[in-house]
């Protein structure tokens, strides 16, 4: 009875959806706790996500029941950044130009080395398209994948790996570098590791939290287009 009831439970999408924000807000507890920059909330969720799988051998597609459905917030989620993006739209109509700029380099510089890495270590297409749109959003990067042949399980995987190592290691990139733009900054950090970085662009201030929501648009549309020229 108890397994017919255990076995019921997990192939309930609340046990997915529980089991996600459990993780992950155990993550926010220790990171906040700590006070270490590789505590990442997402990093721990991910670690006890994959052990309580693995431990008591619940299958993934169990899991993914509940855990599509939060998937299937992630693209309304990013498009809500676009709040503190209207905030310095002032700031947008003055910086147009260079704002573009820096996105149009960000992108083609992320998409061109991993274009020539991949052909350095003599990965084949599918592997390279997978990799290829690793700093853009997941819905955008995914879409991307799949239209050119390319693995999604790959890429949402590299999507996420960018996006925490990017949360890491923005605001050491920042004083390392000296970068003191706000603007600047933010653009960086959201052309390079998307949602996962603008989160944390938000909490180094105001001004960065909105350029990185807005390069995260802009870099999507850019690496869209480039993608379709390689």
């Amino acid at each position: 009875m108890s397994e017919q009831v255990l076995s019921e439970l997990v192939s309930s999408p609340f046990f997915g959806i529980a089991l996600s924000v459990a993780a992950f807000s155990i993550g926010v507890w220790i990171q906040k706790k700590t006070g270490l920059v590789i505590c990442n909330p997402l990093i721990i969720a991910i670690v006890l996500v994959s052990g309580v799988l693995l431990l008591f051998k619940i299958p993934y597609e169990s899991y993914n029941e509940g855990g599509s459905i939060i998937n299937m917030f992630l693209a309304p989620a990013t498009s809500c950044l676009a709040v503190s993006v209207y905030t310095r739209v002032e700031l947008l109509k003055r910086n147009w130009l260079p704002i573009l700029a820096g996105c149009v380099a960000g992108s083609l510089t992320s998409m061109g080395s991993v274009f020539l890495l991949c052909r350095l270590f003599g990965l084949d297409e599918a592997m390279t398209y997978s990799l290829l749109p690793k700093s853009v959003t997941t819905p955008i990067a995914v879409g991307i994948a799949e239209s050119h042949g390319g693995i999604s399980s790959i890429t949402v995987a590299a999507v996420i790996l960018t996006g925490i190592m990017g949360s890491i290691l923005a605001p050491f990139l920042i004083r390392i570098f000296r970068v003191k733009d706000a603007m600047t900054a933010g653009l960086a950090i959201g052309a390079c590791s998307h949602a996962v970085g603008t989160s944390k662009a938000i909490e180094i201030g105001e001004t960065e939290g909105a350029m990185s929501g807005l390069a995260i648009g802009i870099c999507g549309i850019v690496t869209v287009v480039f993608a379709m020229f390689l």
